[in-house]
């Protein structure tokens, strides 16, 4: 038995996962070549586990431009996942209107493994929009959505996810200190939401507050994003408070209570 199947990992689903990843981040398509060269796997391989994913809807080849792309029943699969969290189906509604109000997009994201996953979004209707997609991934420390839920953690937890994740620069404007981080954490609970200043994406800014449960624990955030060009600094106070107001509606509408920080 290979030693995979003896840790719990079957090689060849293990392998597909890894191809279905690479589909999905990369939404104009791969062609075979690509997509072996960036897994490691060979030519056959590659088409073998494509060609059986095919089959199954998970993947799709389109003969006019002779790419590989995600598959509907992938996203079948996905939106269940996004079904099962009961906060996001009640969300749609703030985040069309924030969408509305802002004329920028409008983000949905929840916390795992040390980052801030989109899981739902309302896109701006702008020419140029937000480059952030539907199932991006981004370091806690260096999110406008992540530093709104680091703002409701204890010292102990935010030093957790900082030695998790480290505060390593990803662009010019990236925290990479700690007093810099937890200064613009106590501005969060003072004023009831963050921002992200191009630390992620360069020319990207975006504003951020926290969704709360009943027992005044962070289930998600909301943000809007957008071009540096619109989302300029004269603009952000304003955004900010109504970033604070919708969060703190939607909560409500969830039968959510906000830590008492919150509320002073």
């Amino acid at each position: 038995m290979a030693s995979d199947e003896l840790h719990g990992r079957v090689q060849s689903v293990d392998r597909a996962m890894v191809l279905l990843e690479a589909l999905g981040n990369n939404e104009q398509g791969h062609r075979l070549t690509d997509l072996s060269r960036q897994t490691g796997l060979s030519l056959t391989t590659v088409h073998r586990l494509l060609t059986t994913l095919e089959q199954r809807r998970f993947v799709q080849f389109t003969n006019s431009d002779n790419l590989w792309h995600i598959g509907r029943q992938a996203f079948s699969v996905g939106s269940a996942y996004v079904r099962d969290r009961n906060f996001s189906a009640p969300a749609l509604p703030f985040l069309r209107r924030l969408r509305d109000q802002t004329r920028e997009t409008a983000n949905l994201g929840i916390v795992e493994d040390g980052e801030i996953v989109i899981i739902n979004q309302i896109e701006s209707r702008e020419i140029m929009r937000a480059i952030s997609r539907i199932g991006g991934r981004t370091p806690m420390v260096a999110s406008g959505m992540g530093k709104a839920v680091l703002a409701s953690y204890t010292d102990a937890d935010v030093t957790s996810v900082v030695n998790r994740c480290s505060l390593r620069k990803i662009t010019r404007t990236t925290l990479t200190c700690r007093d810099a981080l937890d200064a613009q954490l106590k501005a969060a609970r003072l004023n009831h939401y963050t921002v992200d200043d191009e630390e992620f994406v360069q020319g990207l800014r975006c504003v951020a507050a926290a969704v709360y449960n009943n027992q005044s624990e962070v289930v998600c955030a909301i943000s809007i994003s957008g071009l540096l060009a619109r989302m300029n600094w004269d603009r952000i106070p304003a955004l900010g408070r109504l970033l604070a107001d919708t969060a703190a509606e939607l909560t409500q509408a969830l039968g959510g209570t906000a830590p008492s920080f919150a509320t002073d």
